[in-house]
């Protein structure tokens, strides 16, 4: 009876320890998933910054290392401050080449090997278009004429932006071409902001750029970051989402910057080729480990539309493309797995 008893208190004790050090686990995991979450704004939009690290001194100092590499980028590309390298380029770069750092230089080498990739769909060069259009209303009474457009399309064409390797310069070919780098700038300062948390440390975190958003490892419940994909129709709900580890998600849509004129609703994204604001698509987006490719793409792939924008993707290893049409419709590349809601607000395939 002694012997069984020891046993039983062997066992007992055994069990006890497995517990304990199981109990260190999770205690241990738990005390591992401190997240520090910053939303602000930044580049004109919306961030939202969130690391997740051993402890919360840790989590807050990458947050705050990647807003001041956030802020440095946008004096560094935004045309809207006067003393950034874009704005010296666009004042100057039409009389000579203007030497620029070697990060705007990769910046605007990568840009145009986009606008090569998709035949002009996308091409920072459209900015000088930007004038004649006013998104900030939701109702205008004057429309531009195809003369005020055809004088300022004479400023378009990315195949007349000069890079020298070389020099690190860039030369204009025409005397009106302005470049604005809206549609791929966000992109890129989530890529750095990324790029600097994981040096610090971060190996969990997310970053999402005013609809441009990167995520790397899990979430602080320790599972795969899960991304919603926005309502056209009701851009405060979601209508489908995505799961993903080591991504980029980046939406463009109509249904933020717009404006109506004689009840017909325009987005903010002009087809450079056009002149005109783009019709036919309310939303696209773009999946791919890129952050800074999938805004450059997200824009080209609007302009496009679903048939060519579709077909584009397809052809690219490793991308994916969710597109809505006016009719609401959804269209997608042929590898993309979505997850939608049902009426009772549950998920399902």
């Amino acid at each position: 009876m002694k012997k069984i008893t020891s046993k039983i208190l062997v066992a007992w004790i055994g069990i006890f320890f497995l517990l304990v050090l199981a109990g260190e686990k999770v205690i241990a995991q738990a005390s591992y998933r401190h997240a520090h979450k910053r939303i602000l704004k930044l580049m004109g939009s919306r961030f939202e910054l969130v690391a997740i690290a051993k402890d919360s001194v840790q989590a807050k100092a990458a947050v705050d290392s990647a807003i001041h590499e956030i802020q440095r980028i946008e004096n560094l590309i935004s045309s809207w401050l006067p003393d950034s390298e874009t704005s010296q380029v666009n004042r100057e770069a039409a009389q000579h080449p203007v030497k620029v750092s070697r990060e705007l230089w990769g910046l605007l080498y990568r840009a145009i090997k986009v606008s090569k990739l998709t035949q002009g769909a996308f091409d920072i060069s459209f900015a000088s278009l930007e004038p004649l259009w006013s998104f900030e209303q939701q109702e205008i009474t004057h429309f531009p004429d195809s003369q005020a457009i055809a004088r300022s399309k004479q400023g378009v064409g990315y195949q007349n932006i000069i890079l020298n390797r070389d020099s690190l310069s860039v030369f204009f070919q025409l005397p009106k071409l302005k470049i604005g780098l809206g549609a791929i700038g966000k992109g890129y300062a989530a890529n750095q902001a990324r790029k600097r948390m994981r040096a610090l440390g971060i190996q969990d975190g997310l970053v999402n750029a005013g609809g441009d958003l990167t995520a790397w490892g899990f979430n602080q419940d320790g599972d795969a970051w899960q991304i919603g994909i926005a309502d056209p129709q009701s851009p405060s709900k979601k209508a489908s989402w995505l799961q993903i580890q080591d991504q980029a998600v980046v939406t463009s849509g109509n249904y933020e910057k717009y404006f109506i004129y004689k009840g017909q609703h325009f987005g903010h994204i002009i087809d450079p080729r056009t002149g005109f604001p783009v019709k036919g698509v309310k939303s696209v987006s773009i999946v791919c480990p890129d952050a800074e490719l999938a805004d450059a793409l997200a824009t080209a792939v609007y302009v496009l539309g679903k048939k060519e924008g579709i077909a584009l993707i397809d052809r690219l290893k490793g991308i994916e493309c969710l597109i809505i049409d006016e009719n609401n419709i959804w269209h997608h590349s042929k590898n993309l797995e979505l997850n939608f809601y049902d009426d009772k607000g549950k998920t399902q395939k």
